[in-house]
């Protein structure tokens, strides 16, 4: 599907006012997105999980104007305060997405979002809010439009969202999604995320994600900024090429099920992403000491017991624990006895593969 299929025909029709409300889900990463050209296509394709518990919830209300503003109009709360910090980020996204949906000048609207995760502590908390903004949008178009067919509103949610926060693309649908374009997987594209549809054996089905909270502060660096230090970056093509060998990988080890292969695929990844942050100019390192030692303790850990438990991570200090449904009252034992001591205030999340946004 082209860009210019997701440019709206003229309406026939526009309400004076309304609200819908979306939940939205994170993600987390196995093969990652680290690099992007304007505007937001990925350097390389990647594929996640999508999750079930962290999620966003966000209330779009919209009042019709008497005349077209000349610039957008919004406020927009987080868990009830106003947090005109976010505005300029909403205003970028507005502005990119107005070609796409040209009625945004036209009304004021108030963004009401509340996470179910601390913000901007890495647990990908601009995708599931920027998926919630968009499948809202998208909800207030279909009032505009007759018969939009449900893969469309998806798909072009996924775009709109996409150019929130590339990531945020595969916070529409799951339980796996991936994103960029890759020449083993059918319709993939940089535009939208789409489902995995291949086979997945049934190990991979409730798969687990306990999410340890070893820093629940701001991100010393946006991700932005980290996505922008690939520009130029010595390893960086072989960086790309690696993330596509490693897409190609794991379409077997779905089928499969073999857990030894998709462990090392996907904390190969999460340590590539953070090597590659380690080596940009200027060089940042995003793990903590207790980052480190939670990784040290998995491997410690698989190696006494068999377990098939790994570990990933995104741009941040809290490492995301990966393993099957059939491991979880073993895993969490091991969790409190050895690995909530690294957490901050002890805190983790209990989390699992998920199946995509739902309205309220």
């Amino acid at each position: 599907m082209t860009v210019e299929a997701f440019i709206s025909s003229p309406y026939q029709q526009k309400p004076a006012k309304g609200s819908h409300t979306w939940k939205s889900p994170s993600n987390i990463a196995l093969v990652k997105y680290w690099g992007k050209t304007a505007p937001q296509i990925p350097a390389n394709p990647s594929i996640s999980f999508t999750l079930n518990n962290c999620h966003t919830i966000t209330t779009l209300t919209y009042t019709k104007q008497t005349t077209v503003n000349a610039d957008f109009s919004f406020d927009i709360f987080l868990d009830g305060e106003l947090k005109p910090d976010f505005a300029p980020k909403i205003e970028i996204f507005l502005k990119r997405i107005e070609i796409y949906i040209p009625f945004l000048k036209e009304y004021h609207f108030k963004i009401e979002t509340s996470n179910s995760f601390p913000h901007s502590s890495g647990i990908a908390s601009s995708a599931s809010g920027m998926g919630a903004l968009a499948l809202c949008l998208m909800s207030m178009e279909r009032e505009f439009v007759a018969n939009m067919d449900d893969g469309f509103f998806l798909k072009k949610a996924s775009f709109l969202a996409r150019l929130g926060s590339g990531s945020a693309c595969r916070s529409i649908e799951g339980p796996i999604v991936t994103w960029g374009t890759h020449k083993e997987i059918k319709n993939s594209s940089d535009f939208y995320g789409i489902p995995y549809t291949e086979e997945v054996n049934d190990v991979f089905k409730n798969y687990q994600d306990t999410i340890l909270l070893v820093d629940v502060g701001e991100k010393w660096v946006s991700s932005t900024v980290g996505h922008n230090l690939m520009n130029n970056h010595p390893f960086a093509e072989e960086r790309f090429v690696q993330a596509n060998s490693n897409l190609s990988k794991l379409s077997p080890i779905f089928k499969s099920g073999n857990l030894e292969e998709f462990i090392e695929v996907v904390e190969s990844e999460a340590l590539t992403l953070h090597a590659m942050m380690m080596t940009s100019m200027p060089y940042f390192i995003l793990m903590k000491p207790n980052t480190l030692k939670i990784i040290e303790k998995v491997w410690e850990y698989r190696k006494e017991t068999g377990s098939h438990l790994c570990f990933t991570l995104d741009a941040g200090a809290n490492v995301h624990l990966l393993y099957p449904e059939a491991e979880k009252e073993t895993v969490l034992q091991f969790i409190k006895n050895e690995l909530v001591a690294y957490c901050k205030k002890g805190k983790y999340i209990c989390d699992q593969i998920g199946f995509g946004a739902r309205k309220l």
